[in-house]
Parts: structure tokens; C-alpha cells; sequence
């Protein structure tokens, strides 16, 4: 099959943004710009509107088809905190396959057994199976001897360890962060340092064994500042963040909205500037929705009972695109944070529109305004933090391989 798509805006985080056209033939991209057009093409004039690499989501925490494909993500990793965990390569291999072809889901396997934090996993027999990197999913793992080996296998491995960065000393029984808000509020709380002291810790023991090391959400300028000195190290870490914790501080959760209870929690302004300017500088190498959507069995509940998480994907884009319109990033920058950077963590050629690399698009209006309304979500719950927030940026059109997702 031939696809041309026509008369658009190529955002690429290789090439750039350009105008005009993209040819598909057997879900590969095969040609870009002033493309001639086959006659037996199938041809889709996107009048101007943007042509961008599909959307690879690292680290959700629940398959929501019907809200990746609103959202614009054509490929997730999976958090290994599911029921039953990611520990065991028959539950993997089932993970990665119930997806295809519409969405390809590329498990994070669990680092330790259960995801203890005692005995490792069967990493090599996991990913055989199909994992794409190894986790902590949501918990730190306190035990310095088994972080340390556990990284030294993955480096073995050449895989990605995906980390949760908080002391869990600090944070047990927490739900914000320590700070005028929580005190005004009696919430219990956590210092910000908590994530500073995982981080530091685990950059450390990643160095030292040479491992990749993927810190999931980083949301505070000590722990920011931790990763830039590690990078002019040569230390091989990215990290992650999600639009919440660039666009929301701990004054969201004043009137004990529970859809801003989080993990990590929001942080203070500081912060939230800190993590923009980290965004703007390329610390951050990766924007993920954290997608956990939750019911009102789990939400409205009083703030300390309640259970963190958000539903995120439906909203990932429009949230980013904030980014561009204010100037911390470009349009091309911000789908290498979408797109390329997190597939380049989970091992994958793809994330870009180069010729050669799978037809996984998004085709999208920037332009178009909306309201984030979370009982018109396509997911399973709307727990989102933004209810009510104006928008710009509607996913129109989504192909996986080069075959559109209805």
C-alpha cells in the first residue's frame, strides 16, 4: 500500500520543521518534502496542518486504548506494577502482544522479584520475552547492594533501568510535598530532598557500573542539577517528566483536590520554574503522561486516602505544546522529548520521520482550541488535574505501520 500525505507540516526531531509532502509504502517511510506522487496512491491533504512521529509514551501505568489513540501514542511502556507483576517472561510476552497491531506495547519488566526490592528478576528470560527495559515501577529500591547489581546485570544486558526516584524513608506515608501548602493543609508530607537522595544515590551506583539509567520523573532543581552534573560526567542517565509537574505546583492540591494527588507529589513554584528551565536547556529528555487513570472508588476520597495518579494521555499533547508557545522548546525539540528520546531508552529505531524508519504518525491540528473536560475522556476515568483547563493542539489523525487507527 502507498500513502502520500500532502500539503503538510513535517515536525521531525531530526530534520526539523519543513512543509511539505510524506509518502508511506508498506508502513515505512520512503520519502519526504517535494515528493512526486505515484498515481495508484492513496493521498490525504492534511491542508497544513502537522505531520509529527506518533507518540511513544514511557511508563504507563494502564493499557487505555481508546485513550492512546486520542492522545496520539502509537507505543507505550508499560510500568512492571501490574496485577500480576512484570516479573515472570510469560506475563511479559502476553503484555507485549495483546496491543498489536493498533498499539505496540513494550513492557518494562520488573528489576526484582515482585518488586520487592530483595531477590532480581529473570531479566535475561524477561527480556527474551519482550521486555525493552527493566523497572522499579513506583517504589525505590532501598537495598544499595540490589540496585547495585541490579544495574550491573542490565549493563550486561544492554537494556535501560527505569527508576522511581524517592527515598522511601523519607516518603513513607506521605502524599505532598513538606512546605507552606502541606502544613496549612495537615497533610502528611515529605521534604523535596527525598528525590535529591534516590537520585544521587542510584546516578552513583550507575556510573560506577557503567549501567543506563532512566530516572522516570525528575521535578526538582536539586534533582535537576544532580543529572546535568552526571551528564558532563559522561554518565549514561536521562530522566522524565510529566506536563503536571511543568505546568502545576503544590498550591493544586489548596482545596484538597485529590486529582492532584501524584507521585511524585507537586512540588513547589521553585521547582516547577526549575524543571521549565530544564526543559529549555535539554536536561529533560523525555515528557510522559504517567497515565493512571482512577475511579471515584480511588479519587473522591479525602486527599490522604486517596490514590495517587492521573489520566494523562489524552491530554500529553496539548500540555507539551504549551512548551513551544511560551519558548522553552521547539516544535522539533519537543517531539524528540515525545517521541525519539523515549524510544531510543526502550532500544527502538524509531521516533522520527526519516526515511526508513516505521510509519508510526500523528497527524495534528496546533491551532485548535478546546477545553480539557475529564468527563468526556475516552479513557477508563478522568482524573485529570487540568478539568477545565482552555487548550490548543487535537490529535486528527493516527497511523501505526502506515495503517490508520480508528
Amino acid at each position: 500500500m502507498i500513502l502520500a500525505l500532502t500539503n503538510a507540516t513535517l515536525a521531525c526531531p531530526v530534520g526539523g520543521v519543513t512543509k511539505g509532502n510524506l509518502l508511506v509504502r508498506d508502513g515505512v517511510v520512503v520519502a519526504t518534502g517535494l515528493v512526486e506522487i505515484p498515481a495508484d496512491a492513496q493521498t490525504i491533504d492534511c491542508a497544513g496542518k502537522t505531520i509529527a512521529p506518533g507518540i511513544v509514551d514511557l511508563g504507563v501505568a494502564r493499557i487505555d486504548r481508546a485513550a492512546f489513540r486520542a492522545g496520539g501514542i502509537v507505543r507505550v511502556g508499560l510500568m512492571p506494577d501490574q496485577s500480576p507483576v512484570l516479573d515472570d517472561p510469560g506475563i511479559v510476552q502476553r503484555a507485549a502482544l495483546i496491543g498489536k497491531p493498533d498499539l505496540w506495547i513494550h513492557p518494562i519488566a520488573a528489576a526484582t522479584q515482585g518488586l520487592a526490592g530483595h531477590d532480581l528478576a529473570e531479566m535475561a528470560v524477561c527480556l527474551s520475552a519482550g521486555a525493552r527495559a527493566v523497572g522499579t515501577g513506583k517504589r525505590w529500591i532501598a537495598d544499595t547492594g540490589v540496585m547495585h547489581r541490579v544495574l550491573a546485570y542490565a549493563r550486561d544486558l544492554d537494556i535501560a533501568v527505569v527508576t522511581h526516584a524517592e527515598d522511601g524513608g523519607l516518603t513513607n506515608g506521605a502524599v505532598a510535598t513538606a512546605g507552606e501548602t502541606a502544613t496549612r493543609l495537615g497533610l502528611p508530607a515529605a521534604p523535596a530532598i527525598a528525590e535529591a537522595l534516590a537520585i544521587a544515590r542510584d546516578l552513583m551506583l550507575a556510573e560506577e557500573t557503567g549501567a543506563r539509567l532512566h530516572v522516570r520523573q525528575v521535578t526538582t532543581a536539586a534533582g535537576f542539577d544532580l543529572i546535568r552534573a552526571a551528564k558532563r560526567r559522561g554518565v549514561a542517565v536521562t530522566c522524565g517528566i510529566t506536563p503536571a509537574h511543568l505546568h502545576l505546583s503544590d498550591i493544586a492540591v489548596s482545596d484538597f483536590r485529590s486529582f492532584a494527588h501524584l507521585s511524585p507529589p507537586l512540588r513547589s513554584e521553585s521547582d516547577r520554574q526549575a524543571a521549565l528551565a530544564a526543559v529549555a536547556d535539554g536536561t529533560i529528555d523525555v515528557i510522559c503522561s504517567a497515565h493512571d487513570p482512577r475511579g471515584p472508588e480511588e479519587k473522591r476520597l479525602p486527599f490522604a486516602d486517596s490514590t495517587a495518579g492521573m489520566a494523562g494521555a489524552e491530554t500529553l499533547l496539548p500540555l507539551a505544546l504549551m512548551l513551544v508557545r511560551d519558548g522553552h522548546a521547539t516544535l522539533d525539540r519537543l517531539f524528540a522529548l515525545l517521541a525519539r528520546n523515549p524510544a531510543a531508552v526502550l532500544g527502538l529505531d524509531t521516533g522520527t520521520l526519516e526515511v526508513g524508519k516505521p510509519a508510526d504518525l500523528l497527524l495534528f491540528d496546533a491551532d485548535a482550541p478546546w477545553q480539557i473536560t475529564g468527563d468526556a475522556f475516552a479513557a477508563s476515568a478522568n482524573n485529570t488535574p487540568f478539568d477545565g483547563l482552555p487548550v490548543q493542539g487535537k490529535v486528527l489523525r493516527v497511523w501505526k505501520g502506515g495503517r490508520e487507527i480508528v
